[in-house]
C-alpha cells in the first residue's frame, strides 16, 4: 500500500469537516422531516417507536410513515451494508459511492417535495414515499460511518455523543488520575464535531422548514452534495489497494498528525488497530489489501 506524509494539520480538519457536515445532514433532515412529515423522525428512529407505539396504546391512528420507517431504516442500512462489501471486495472503496448513494436519496425526497407543492397531506402516499427517501438517505449515512469510516464517532446519534461527552467533562473536572483524564479529554475532543454538527443542523433545519417548508430538504440535499465533493479531497482518496489513504505511515507517525490513522480489516478497536501496525508493518499493509477505513483518534495516544 502507497503511504504518504500529509502536513499534521489538514487531515484532521478535513476528517472533522467531513464529520460536522455528515451531522448537520442528520440534524436538518430529522427536523425538517418532523416539522413537515407530521412527526415522522427521519434519523432517530427509536422517535417514530416511541410514537407508534403511543397511537397503540392510545387507540389512535397510527402513521403509515412511522410504522414503515423502522423495516425501511434497516432495509437501506443493510442494501449499504452489502454494497460497501461487494465494491471493497473488488477493490474499490465505498466512500464516495456511499455518498452518492445518500446524496440520490435526499434529491429524490427534495424531487418528492416538489411534486407536493407547498400544501400537501404529511399522511398522503406521496409525501410518505419522501419520508421514506429521508430515512433511507439516513440509513445509508449510518451504515458509510460504521463501515467505511470505522472508529469515527457516530453522526445522526446525538444521544450517545452527548452522554460520552458529559461523562468525560466529568472525569476531567474531578481529575480521576493522568491517564484517565487524558483518554477523556481524547474521547472529548473525538465526540464534539458531531454534537455541534447535529445541533446547529436542527437550529437551521427548523429555521428554512418555518420559512419554506417542506422545501427546506434542499439544505440537507445539498450539503449531501457537499459531502460528496469533499470526498475527493486528499485524506480520503483512495489509494491504488482500494483502501482510503493513509493518514499516517505504517511505522508510528502519528505523533505528528496528532494520532489520525487507519483502521484495517483485522479489526479491534483504533488503539489495537495503532498497536498492530506499530509492531507488525507487514502484516499490516498486507490487511490494507483489504477494507480500510479512516480512524480518527484526534488527540490520541501520542499525541502532545
Amino acid at each position: 500500500m502507497t503511504t504518504e506524509r500529509p502536513s499534521s494539520a489538514s487531515p484532521q480538519v478535513a476528517i472533522k469537516l467531513m464529520i460536522v457536515v455528515l451531522s448537520l445532514i442528520a440534524g436538518s433532515m430529522d427536523v425538517i422531516g418532523f416539522l413537515g412529515l407530521g412527526g415522522l423522525f427521519t434519523a432517530h428512529i427509536t422517535g417514530n417507536l416511541v410514537i407508534l407505539a403511543a397511537h397503540v396504546a392510545t387507540g389512535g391512528v397510527a402513521q403509515a410513515a412511522a410504522m414503515l420507517s423502522v423495516p425501511v431504516f434497516m432495509a437501506a442500512l443493510f442494501l449499504a451494508r452489502m454494497t460497501a462489501g461487494v465494491l471493497e471486495k473488488r477493490g474499490v472503496n465505498s466512500l464516495r459511492p456511499l455518498l452518492l448513494l445518500q446524496f440520490l436519496f435526499l434529491g429524490g425526497c427534495l424531487a418528492m417535495c416538489a411534486r407536493l407543492g407547498g400544501d400537501f397531506d404529511p399522511n398522503g402516499a406521496n409525501a410518505t414515499i419522501a419520508g421514506m427517501a429521508a430515512v433511507c438517505s439516513l440509513g445509508v449515512q449510518n451504515a458509510l460511518v460504521q463501515v467505511t469510516l470505522r472508529g469515527l464517532p457516530a453522526t445522526a446519534v446525538v444521544t450517545t455523543n452527548l452522554s460520552r461527552f458529559t461523562t468525560d467533562i466529568g472525569t476531567i473536572l474531578l481529575r480521576e488520575g493522568p491517564d484517565a483524564v487524558a483518554q477523556a479529554r481524547r474521547r472529548a475532543e473525538r465526540v464534539w464535531p458531531p454534537i455541534f454538527g447535529f445541533v446547529v443542523g436542527c437550529s437551521i433545519g427548523a429555521l428554512c422548514e418555518a420559512r419554506f417548508g417542506f422545501a427546506a430538504v434542499a439544505l440537507p440535499a445539498g450539503l449531501a452534495l457537499v459531502a460528496f465533493a469533499m470526498a475527493w479531497a486528499p485524506p480520503f482518496r483512495p489509494s491504488a489497494s482500494g483502501g482510503i489513504r493513509q493518514l499516517s505511515s505504517l511505522t508510528g507517525r502519528t505523533r505528528a498528525l496528532g494520532s489520525t490513522y487507519h483502521c484495517c480489516e483485522t479489526g479491534g478497536s483504533p488503539d489495537d488497530t495503532h498497536a498492530r501496525l506499530s509492531n507488525a508493518p507487514e502484516t499490516a499493509r498486507a490487511a490494507g489489501r483489504g477494507r480500510c477505513a479512516v480512524a480518527s483518534v484526534l488527540g490520541g495516544p501520542g499525541a502532545p
